[in-house]
């Protein structure tokens, strides 16, 4: 009986140890926690100019106006597996690899959609067969057009989907309840990757969706604000900015020199849901294990 004593006055000391730094060990910003998250956004377009090449013409509308198109959903529609990437959203993955900055990779699913009845400035050539619709032919310097979404249209709403690595600095701004239970942390990252298009274009009476192409790249900055809960579970708000470079947007399925390429800046507001796992931190003694 006081052998039984003597070794749970010395285990259960250690065991609440061992609970104490497993808690005090799960760090959201330490090397070693994975995190992911998803969520919505919306975003704005600077005006731009949009270069068309095709068999008979090869043109460009100076000052374009562009939206985005979040496609919104309510209530328990957004539980519905088949309506989770309707909206505009964001999906990423990472990994602290040293304490404070993380790597991370997904993709901002964007909507870009040519505005209608846009003021443009026509100029290029067009030839006699290009486009029987509009009644564009000929040559043109910087001619003044309103577009019509019912002859000419250009968007990507299925998708202009950035596909890029990011690197994160995160920052513990301030820590609340029993062992830091909750944690506001700031997360600024700079990141760049290729642009995923999914066109669709209207133009000389013809009507085609959905036409995919690895179409540009983008750089850009993101700074958001991360509420951490119970060390598990986050929900974070920022912005983003950047500069996407679309070089060759493929406009026809059957036809790789049809296509359209531009330059713009654009801006984001994003709201997301995550977790954070941790997977090889250690605690004071930088040697034992994380119980």
């Amino acid at each position: 009986m006081k052998v039984t004593f003597a070794v749970l006055m010395i285990v259960l000391p250690l065991f609440s140890n061992g609970q104490h730094n497993r808690n005090k060990n799960k760090d959201s910003k330490a090397k070693g926690t994975l995190f992911g998250y998803w969520g919505y956004n919306r975003s704005a377009y600077t005006k731009s100019n949009i270069n068309f090449v095709g068999v008979d013409y090869d043109f460009t509308l100076d000052g374009v106006k562009a939206s985005d198109n979040p496609s919104v959903i309510t209530g328990s529609q957004y539980l519905k597996l088949s309506n989770l990437t309707v909206p505009q959203f964001n999906a990423r993955i990472g990994y602290y690899f040293k304490d404070h900055w993380a790597i991370s990779f997904g993709y901002d699913h964007m909507k870009y959609v040519m505005d209608n009845e846009n003021k443009v400035f026509l100029s290029g050539n067009l030839g006699p067969n290009a486009d029987p619709v509009t009644g564009w032919s000929g040559d043109y310097e910087a001619e003044p057009v309103v577009t019509n979404r019912n002859f000419f249209h250009y968007e990507n709403s299925d998708g202009m989907n950035y596909l890029r690595l990011e690197l994160t600095r995160t920052d513990h701004l301030a820590e609340f309840g029993s062992n830091d239970q909750f944690v506001l942390s700031s997360n600024l990252g700079i990141a760049a990757g290729g642009i995923l298009s999914f066109n669709d274009f209207r133009f000389g009476g013809d009507y085609d969706m959905r036409t995919i192409s690895m179409s540009g790249y983008g750089v850009s900055l993101h700074a958001n604000l991360r509420a951490e809960f119970l060390r598990h579970f986050f929900v974070q708000t920022g912005f983003s900015g950047g500069f996407m470079h679309q070089l060759r947007v493929k406009t026809r399925p059957n036809n790789s020199q049809t296509y359209a390429r531009h330059a713009f800046g654009y801006g984001d507001w994003n709201t997301v849901i995550g977790f954070l796992f941790y997977i090889r931190q250690k605690n004071g003694c930088d040697s034992c294990p994380v119980w």
